[in-house]
């Protein structure tokens, strides 16, 4: 009878214990850093450039993380920190070490944890540092230990180097370019981390990583046109076969010269042939479309941009800024184009065509704009601060037609009309996406001539709003002519700096846990 006894009690026990198992939240933190850098521009990004949200204030980066979303019942959260940067130069060492160091203190405030969100870009370069998000997520694992399911999700334009995938669990991109399913992309990354948690599967078996050797710039593979539009579409169907748990293809980040700057192909799951075969599929399925990349929209350089815009009856007329676009790491504050548009003789008078610029960093002219009453002529300098290797400050003079304050990004705005070209100065940099932020200046991008925006390819709401559309060659940070760049650090051959190189290994290369 005792032996009875013991063996029922240890029968009631397992169930006890098995049933809280099943019954208690997991414990769920969720940190990370998204920049894009570029490692061709004299900018630099700071602590500041992050916006970094910390503890409680993360949820509200999250709509499915609503207080009374399905998924905040689901777990025990613990928010630490989370920063997303406008896209720039390299991030300072010292402003790298800051967040790091702050995210792996709230770590250590709450451990254990059951699972991580590690919500990053993947394209961060950092002063004297390869690989930053190699390393951030070695230091978390150091904090986090082995145990703890980290599930990763980034931008399509980041870089998988074989250490972030030896460190992650689960981990996703973006399927979208321009990035429509950003947030999409992060729920799924959350999702797959609670269903791993709640039904006890844990880790996946199985991590397939494929090195791609090419390297585009996102201009030329949009998912609007083809490839792009097809490669991508052939992602979906892989996750929904069965030993699967996600699959994704990462173009890479083209503005950075570091060994991991590269395409990538990733799958994850716990059949091996079938990750093995998807993972195959989907790096070949990229390797052989690699020729019929090209630009989502007509190129030119600005001359030739010019011309077509003024002749052309479809307004407005919008001509990409590209080499400069601070929304892919360019400084923002290149005076090239500005330059030659201001000496044009189309322009020179107020009654020439309309051309709305969006625009130049300048608080020198800024700080005169606040003294100023609308519709006097102000003069100020503008632009070049940071990346004056194309050409100088520009001496701005002209009529103030407007003045903004208190734009989370850009400070103070003013209008500033010379000719008729109307000139957005800011007081610190910012990209111009939506309608909004020009009519909150009194201007109609709509029923202008001509808009130059610094921008690539242009974001849903320009799409949506330009008449035409070319995007010019020009110089900056982010040359889109990459042979222009002088990359010296990437793995060669790559495909087009080497545009004969031969056919590489597409096999599986099997990623597992570092430790």
């Amino acid at each position: 009878m005792r032996y009875l006894f013991i063996a029922l009690l240890s029968i009631s026990l397992f169930s006890c214990n098995n049933s809280s198992t099943h019954t208690e939240k997991p414990r769920v933190a969720i940190a990370g850093l998204a920049i894009e850098s570029s490692t061709f521009s004299p900018a630099r990004s700071t602590a500041e450039s992050f916006k970094a949200r910390i503890g409680e204030d993360v949820f509200n980066y999250y709509p499915f993380l609503s207080e009374d979303s399905e998924n905040r019942a689901r777990a025990n959260w613990f928010p630490t920190l989370r920063g997303h940067a406008i896209p720039g130069g390299m991030v300072t060492r010292e402003a790298y070490d800051s967040l790091v160091n702050l995210t792996l203190e709230m770590l250590r405030e709450n451990l254990p944890y059951d699972g991580l969100f590690f919500d990053i870009h993947g394209a961060m370069s950092v002063e004297g540092l390869d690989d930053p998000e190699g390393d951030f997520i070695i230091k978390v694992r150091e904090v986090v230990g082995d145990e703890t399911l980290i599930s990763t999700s980034m931008d399509l334009h980041g870089n998988v180097s074989k250490r972030l995938a030896e460190n992650t669990d689960l981990i996703t991109c973006y399927r979208m370019a321009p990035h429509e399913d950003a947030l999409e992309s992060k729920q799924r990354a959350l999702e797959n981390l609670l269903d791993r948690l709640e039904s006890g599967k844990g880790k996946p078996a199985y991590k397939a990583w494929i090195p791609v050797p090419i390297l585009l710039p996102g201009e030329k593979t949009s998912t609007r046109i083809e490839p792009g539009k097809s490669l991508y579409a052939k992602v979906d169907p892989e996750t929904k076969k069965e030993g699967v748990i996600d699959a994704a293809i990462w173009i890479g980040y083209a503005w950075a010269d570091e060994p991991r700057n590269h395409a990538v192909v990733m799958v994850t799951g716990d059949d091996e042939t079938t990750v093995k075969e998807s993972a195959e599929f989907l790096a070949q399925s990229f390797w052989d479309v690699r020729h019929e990349f090209d630009f989502v929209a007509p190129v030119a350089y600005l001359d030739e941009s010019l011309e077509m815009a003024l002749n052309s009856e479809k307004k407005p007329f919008v001509i990409s800024d590209m080499g400069d676009n601070p929304t892919a790491g360019g400084a923002g504050d290149v005076t090239w184009t500005l330059n030659e548009l201001l000496q044009r003789p189309e322009f020179q008078s107020e009654s020439g065509p309309e051309l709305i610029y969006a625009s130049i960093p300048g608080p020198d002219l800024i700080a005169k704009a606040k003294v100023a009453e609308i519709g006097t002529i102000i003069e100020g300098s503008v632009g070049a601060m940071v990346d004056d290797r194309f050409a100088p400050p520009l001496l701005l003079k002209g009529k103030l037609l407007a003045l903004k304050e208190g734009d989370p990004d850009a400070k103070t705005e003013a209008v500033i009309q010379v000719g008729s070209i109307k000139v957005i100065v800011s007081e610190k940099r910012k990209p111009y996406h939506h309608e909004k932020d020009f009519t909150d200046l009194g201007l109609e991008p709509r029923r202008t001539d001509i808009l130059v925006v610094k921008i690539g390819y242009l974001v849903p709401e320009l799409y949506d709003l330009r008449g035409d559309w070319i995007m010019a060659l020009t110089p900056g940070g982010v040359d889109q002519d990459l042979e222009r760049l002088g990359h010296k650090r990437i793995i060669r051959p790559m495909y087009p700096l080497d545009k004969d190189m031969e056919d590489p290994d597409l096999s599986v290369r099997w990623i597992s846990s570092e430790n």
